[in-house]
């Protein structure tokens, strides 16, 4: 059998790629496999801690800009000792053999407008090592496949699209009682129409955008922002605080919305589509390939006219006394991949068996 390795920055309860590499443990645990991780931190609390083989490399007493490179270098060896046969790489280093790209630098410094540090330089060179030297990428959205052929030369042809998984059991519709009740808790009135703003970055995530949205639009629109406080005060904005259950968040809303500057997938969106929410975004965002077109309103990303186009249009399709009591707003199939770990998981065991057997 393959000794598969897994290298992230933590394994523990996260976001972004440390919370995909998660669940990949538990995805290889089901069919088996005890992968060997490499990591700079274990949460031994966490089940998955007990799933792998642990092998933790050091970065703490180095300065923050310095920490990727030298994982990187430290991995190297790393491996061999513990004779891994496919190395997948969920954070930058360049000796991965199926690299996950879950965004790029350089299309995140594009997007944003962000001129280029010298630490960003690095950061990049690294990137671009691991892209060349990977014998597949595993590109989690259209956006990323596009964004490696544009900015970093890389053959299409190396190059797979495969959608992270999304946790089928815990993301899902409630009856429409349940969802009362639940709007309740969360104190959406019921005539109400309430956009949830997920968020733990407001700025990057658009919220300037959309609170001028909200100017001279329907008055029973309002937003709740689940995650870091608000700055200040906004009117029809409101902070419902962090929510460990965000599924319910989505469940009690009319909508989800977010005008990111740079999304590379956003999960946030299939979440919300599995849990029964359509979705308010801009075309930029990943996961709106991945979603069908009557669960997103979708606006051109940066236009404040847009996206109040986009909300008249979400608002347009039912009133918020409608969606108090109907449950589910979106159909059946609206996903358009199959989001389970062992789908996903499936798909990376053969690309790592083809990797294996081309070296």
């Amino acid at each position: 059998m393959l000794k598969i390795g897994i290298s992230a920055n933590a394994l523990k309860y996260s976001g972004g790629l440390e919370r995909y590499a998660m669940d990949l443990v538990r995805g290889f645990a089901g069919v088996g496999i005890e992968p060997a991780f490499f990591a700079r931190r274990f949460d031994m609390t966490v089940p998955e801690s007990g799933l792998v083989e642990r092998h933790r490399i050091a970065v703490s007493l180095l300065p923050g800009k310095w920490r990727d490179v030298w994982f990187s270098a430290r991995l190297r060896r790393a491996r061999r000792a513990a004779r891994v046969d496919v190395l997948i790489g969920c954070n930058r280093v360049d000796s991965s053999d199926i690299a996950i790209c879950g965004g790029t630098h350089i299309g995140f410094l594009r997007a944003t407008r962000r001129p280029a540090k010298r630490s960003d330089g690095r950061q990049i060179e690294l990137e671009k090592r691991q892209y060349e030297r990977s014998a597949v990428i595993v590109a989690h959205s259209d956006l990323m496949r596009d964004e490696l052929i544009e900015l970093y030369g890389v053959d299409e042809a190396k190059i797979e699209v495969l959608y992270p998984p999304v946790d089928g059991a815990r993301f899902t519709p409630v009856d429409a009682a349940t969802r009362s009740a639940l709007r309740k808790r969360y104190g959406f009135a019921d005539d109400e129409i309430v956009l949830l703003f997920p968020s733990s970055s407001h700025r990057r995530k658009g919220l300037p955008l959309i609170a001028a949205a909200l100017r001279d639009i329907d008055p029973r629109v309002v937003v709740a922002v689940a995650g870091r406080p608000l700055d200040k005060p906004a009117e029809r904005i409101r902070h419902i605080g962090y929510v460990r259950e965000i599924e319910d968040c989505y469940r009690a809303a009319d909508f989800t919305i977010l005008a990111s500057e740079y999304e590379p997938f956003g999960l946030v969106g299939v979440e919300s589509v599995m849990c029964g929410t359509p979705v308010i975004f801009p075309s930029t965002i990943g996961c709106c390939s991945a979603i069908a077109e009557q669960a997103r309103f979708v606006f051109a990303h940066g236009d404040v006219a847009a996206l109040r186009a986009a909300i008249e249009r979400a608002v347009k399709t039912s009133s918020a006394q409608a969606h108090a009591a109907a449950g589910p707003r979106v159909p059946a199939g609206s996903v358009l991949y199959d989001t389970s770990v062992a789908a996903h998981v499936a798909t990376l065991l053969k690309l790592a068996q083809r990797v294996s057997r081309t070296r």
